[in-house]
């Protein structure tokens, strides 16, 4: 199961409000005003900025948020 279209066209990036997309692999949501990434677990996005992580770090393999 994917994020539905319409659920994509209402989600917004949590810390800025900015505009946010799919990730190529469906994994994640990109917010490329922040370069930060909400993971998608379990098919629920995660929108938390606590649980983002950086968009360098997620390209390099990193799926989880520095503790």
């Amino acid at each position: 199961m994917s994020i539905a279209p319409e659920l994509l066209e209402i989600l917004a990036c949590p810390k800025c409000k900015g505009d946010i997309v799919l990730t190529p692999q469906g994994d994640g949501l990109v917010c490329a005003a922040c370069a930060r990434v909400y993971p998608i677990r379990e098919d629920i996005p995660i929108m938390l900025i606590d649980e983002a992580v950086e968009l360098a770090r997620w390209e390099a393999g990193e799926r989880q948020a520095k503790s």
